[in-house]
């Protein structure tokens, strides 16, 4: 009797697994009637040369074991069952799709090719979709590449830098190098030119030990930013999510950006910097029930997408994308965890920020902090130990969830970034939301049992304007985007700075460059978890662009040609990093007390007026209070080192004034210190720590500025 072509094969992994001898297919579809694994010609991607059905079923996984195949084969699926768009099941096996787990994708998406299952895709009938196309689509999907595991990882681990020391950078793969003059010019905008000795040497010089990659799945533009000649630049419409993307790869798409981007992380772990990947895990690509049919529509609509329960032909959206990812269904919660687990087992990384957070804690009845998809990170073993933050909101019911995340996990803290922004920009009734958001946003996140490392604190992220910008433009230049400044956030808490856009007024860009070293400095004196923007430390600008998702150009990539005013910038950057990093005051594992620690001298928090009196409840309800001084008390930090003895610093003093007229502080009388150095003071860029003050002394601080003052160790 002649030997099947296609053996039985397994269940498990799902995806395409090589044995050494041959490769065993596993899929996942509850609804079809028929799986089908398609092979291509590498040479001729578009060119199918085999065809073969997946004929055991196994726990509502499709598998067959095919003998002989070897890494480097391209191949597709095809899913038959019924297309009934009302019903919510959408098979049409014209359409070639893309492996869920797939691990590299070779080749782009061809929106101009048949990718919908329908026809009258630019005729504006929104029936369209009730009526199957019988087109191929092969010729415009991406073909998954069955890869071999032999990377040589060395004997790498994890820094495993703990939350207090962390400073975050989020950065894109391909705008951080595409300019760097020291990068090969084969390498910029690349995992490898991320990796090269000049970008790692400017990271560790800023302090950085985790940087936040945007988006590195496997993306697709969106057809209405293709026929505008645009691209999705930020890469938060997913395809694939075991794969990393293929355009930032020096080493081609044959399974080559694998072992790229490996070798990067390799090479950011040896210098002491852990890889975080912004994950988009709450929608796909594959949008509304009017986009394209690339994978999971295709294979299971209804267990992969949250449906309307009254009209299943759409669909659930608390994105704003077209679809929500059905975090309730079995199936595609496992996805998202084998996804998370591959990455950090096979890829090496060091934790995920989940963009739109709330979407995947939603279950049937809204958002839910013991939803399915929490409790099953807490209890794995491998994702329970890694860094894990939420953007902790979407555009769904009730979807502003900041402090309301598990206990594991940290969060974007918006209200943080609002409040800083409000307070340097002079608005009243400041002064309890800065007292709160300074010290770690106690008010947020001590409830749940969490601690001030729970929140992540930044002044600018990638979706808004860049540090400069923010200081430089009072509303948003969205116009590059095509979208006649429609489009992006409206309520920036921005300020000029008296003129609209770049000016060669002297008075104007002094205070700009003030404004700036404000942030910067009160983004490295608060408790929490610092994140700066990449090129925020130089002055990088966007020219008012405060929504750039479409820019692949020079308006998005960093510049480092520095002007001397940005050398200052990023020189006053490394300096505030480097204070964070030597005093532990600034790096709190546990809320304030307002009270004595152990034997201490001082309180471990206190507040002052500009007179040098204690802040007491009624002046925290002043409405026009904008100068405010606190003292961190080096000799009560309620915590010990990693040897077990008690931790003593510093005690540190910081006078800040966002009134636009200088302010003389009165220093705390002698019982709460001796002399002063001051170590920060944001009117000048350069060192001024020859300057000494005593105690019960006066300093006048300039309008819009701030001072930090510190008292030896040595001296407790």
């Amino acid at each position: 009797m002649k030997k099947a072509e296609v053996l039985p094969g397994r269940p498990y992994p799902l995806g395409a697994t090589y044995d050494g001898e041959g490769v065993n297919f596993a899929v996942f579809s509850e609804h079809a009637k028929r799986i089908e694994v398609c092979l291509f010609d590498p040479d001729h991607p578009t060119q199918e040369i085999r065809r073969f059905p997946l004929l055991e079923t196994t726990y509502q996984v499709w598998h067959g074991y095919v003998p002989g195949l070897k890494p480097g084969t391209l191949y597709g699926l095809r899913a038959h069952g019924p297309y009934e768009p009302k019903k919510g099941l959408r098979f049409n096996p014209h359409k070639l799709l893309v492996d869920p787990y797939a691990r590299a994708l070779h080749g782009k998406v061809d929106v101009s090719a048949p990718v919908y299952a329908y026809r009258g895709v630019d005729e504006g009938d929104k029936d369209a979709d009730l009526t199957m196309d019988t087109r191929d689509s092969a010729a415009g999907v991406p073909k998954a590449v069955v890869l071999a595991d032999d990377f040589d990882w060395e004997g790498d681990c994890s820094p495993a830098t703990p939350w207090h020391r962390t400073l975050l950078y989020e950065l894109h793969v391909k705008g951080f190098t595409k300019l760097h003059p020291a990068v090969p010019e084969a390498l910029r905008g690349t995992y490898a030119g991320l990796a090269h000795p000049a970008v790692l040497e400017h990271l560790q010089r800023v302090g950085v030990t985790a940087v936040e990659l945007l988006p590195i799945h496997a993306s697709v533009d969106e057809s209405f930013l293709v026929k505008k000649g645009l691209t999705n630049y930020w890469g938060y419409n997913t395809l694939g999510y075991f794969a990393p993307d293929a355009r930032y790869s020096a080493s081609g798409s044959l399974g080559g950006q694998v072992t790229e981007f490996k070798q990067m992380v390799k090479a950011l772990h040896r210098a002491g910097i852990e890889v975080i990947l912004d994950v988009v895990y709450n929608h796909t690509c594959e949008g509304n029930h009017l986009g394209p049919t690339l994978s999971f529509k295709g294979l299971d609509n209804g267990a992969y997408y949250r449906l309307t329960e009254k009209d299943p032909r759409f669909y659930l959206d608390f994105t704003g994308c077209g679809n929500s990812w059905n975090a309730t269904h079995p199936y595609a919660l496992k996805l998202v965890a084998d996804s998370l687990r591959y990455w950090v087992e096979e890829m090496h990384v060091d934790g995920f920020r989940f963009d739109l957070a709330t979407t995947l804690g939603r279950d049937r009845g809204g958002y839910d902090t013991r939803a399915a998809f929490f409790q099953i990170l807490h209890q794995d073993p491998v994702l329970s130990q890694v860094k894990l933050i939420a953007e902790p909101w979407d555009v769904g019911d009730f979807g502003y969830q900041v402090g309301n995340f598990p206990v594991r996990w940290g969060e974007w803290n918006g209200k943080y970034r609002d409040t800083i922004r409000r307070y340097w920009k002079g608005d009243d009734r400041q002064a309890a939301e800065i007292g709160y958001r300074l010290t770690g946003s106690s008010d947020l996140f001590s409830l749940s049992g969490r601690k001030p490392t729970a929140s992540v604190n930044f002044v600018t992220a990638h979706d808004g304007f860049t540090l400069h910008d923010l200081v430089t433009y009072g509303g948003k230049h969205n116009e590059a985007n095509l979208e006649n400044n429609r489009d992006g956030a409206n309520d920036n808490h921005s300020w000029n700075c008296g003129v609209e856009g770049e000016t060669a007024d002297a008075v104007v860009n002094a205070l700009r460059e003030q404004q700036k070293r404000n942030f910067i400095a009160t983004l490295f004196i608060s408790q929490g978890v610092p994140m700066l923007v990449a090129g925020d430390e130089m002055g990088r600008t966007q020219q008012g662009n405060n929504n750039a998702y479409c820019q692949d150009n020079a308006l998005s990539w960093v510049n480092w040609t520095l002007s001397a005013r940005q050398q200052e910038m990023l020189d006053f950057t490394e300096r505030m990093s480097r204070l964070r990093r030597e005093q532990p005051v600034l790096s709190k594992r546990r809320f304030f007390r307002g009270a004595h620690i152990w034997d201490s001298e001082l309180k471990d928090l206190a507040w002052f007026k500009p007179d040098g009196n204690e802040m007491r409840k009624e002046d925290w309800e002043k409405p026009y209070v904008r100068s405010l001084s606190f003292l961190l008390g080096g000799d009560a930090i309620a915590a010990l080192d990693d040897q077990g003895h008690r931790l003593v610093g510093d005690t540190l003093l910081v006078l800040s004034n966002a009134h636009h007229e200088p302010v003389t502080f009165l220093l705390p009388a002698i019982e709460w210190g001796a002399d002063w150095e001051r170590v920060v003071d944001t009117t000048v860029s350069g060192d001024c720590s020859h300057i000494h003050t005593p105690a019960g002394g006066k300093i006048q601080v300039a309008g819009r500025s701030l001072v930090v003052l510190r008292r030896p160790a040595t001296e407790l």
